[in-house]
């Protein structure tokens, strides 16, 4: 009798999911929303269009050139100041958005410490997570980023976040613009089974980077769908409630050969 018990036993924990690296169960319908770029639009249009459906999300903030201080463009520091005071997550794209993937150490470190002394400066809390430019990876970027801290960073490739299989450096992403709407629905489907949507958004509108658009009405048809199926829709710092980071970042190892460029 006790070895039918005992299997059950070993079952049941290899079913529960935990693993060691999970907090929690992840549940299904969790979708996570990222902005890049800080375009004004993120908030004047995204902002307001989260708080009316409850939704969290995460703005990668960078000073983009050459253009960033034009605000019909681009949102300020006080604009970015004021999200966070709403409760969203202001996280770190690099000062002037490079190719960050092909810098030295020392470059790396001066692009990450500008954003997080800016957000010192203005009273925002220091950046956990981070976006690599351009979906530009390398070890060199994960090992920095890892020593100063950071518990995410979204990359690229289409396909769900799998906490278990996935380093939390290396979470990837879809790229939502006003031509993918099919691939977005598909995104939305693969948020069962332990896995996560996450996200890359730009403007709604970009007037800069037409390429990345999202217009403000199929945005906002995103949201209601989302709403009216029950998704969790939540920041990338949130995921720290599933995942126990450090035991994931010991015991997943890094692999830029998987399918994280799109």
């Amino acid at each position: 009798m006790k070895r039918p018990i005992l299997l059950l036993l070993l079952i049941a924990l290899a079913c529960s999911g935990f693993s060691g690296m999970l907090k929690k169960s992840i549940p299904d319908r969790l979708v996570v929303l990222t902005f890049d770029d800080a375009t004004a639009s993120q908030y004047s249009v995204v902002a307001p269009l989260l708080k009316e459906f409850g939704f969290g999300g995460t703005f990668f903030i960078c000073e983009f050139p050459p253009n960033f201080a034009d605000t019909s463009k681009y949102m300020n520091w006080r604009q970015i100041r004021e999200l966070d005071r709403m409760g969203f997550e202001i996280a770190n794209h690099t000062r002037t958005h490079p190719s960050i993937g092909k810098l030295t150490d020392e470059k790396i470190l001066e692009q990450l410490s500008y954003i997080e002394q800016k957000c010192d400066s203005m009273g925002i809390s220091k950046p956990t997570t981070f976006a690599y430019p351009g979906y530009s990876l390398s070890l060199p970027v994960l090992k920095l980023l890892q020593e100063k801290g950071y518990q995410f960073a979204r990359a690229g490739g289409s396909r769900a976040y799998d906490p278990l299989n996935d380093h939390p450096l290396l979470v990837p992403s879809w790229a939502m613009n006003d031509k993918n709407k099919p691939l977005m629905m598909e995104a939305f489907g693969e948020a069962n089974s332990g896995k996560i949507a996450v996200l890359t958004i730009h403007g709604v509108p970009d007037a800069e980077h037409p390429w990345v658009n999202t217009s403000p009405e199929l945005f906002r048809e995103y949201l209601q769908y989302l709403s009216e199926n029950h998704f969790k829709v939540i920041a990338l710092r949130d995921l720290k409630k599933y995942i126990e980071v450090k035991k994931a970042m010991k015991t997943i190892v890094p692999d830029l050969n998987k399918k994280l460029k799109n």
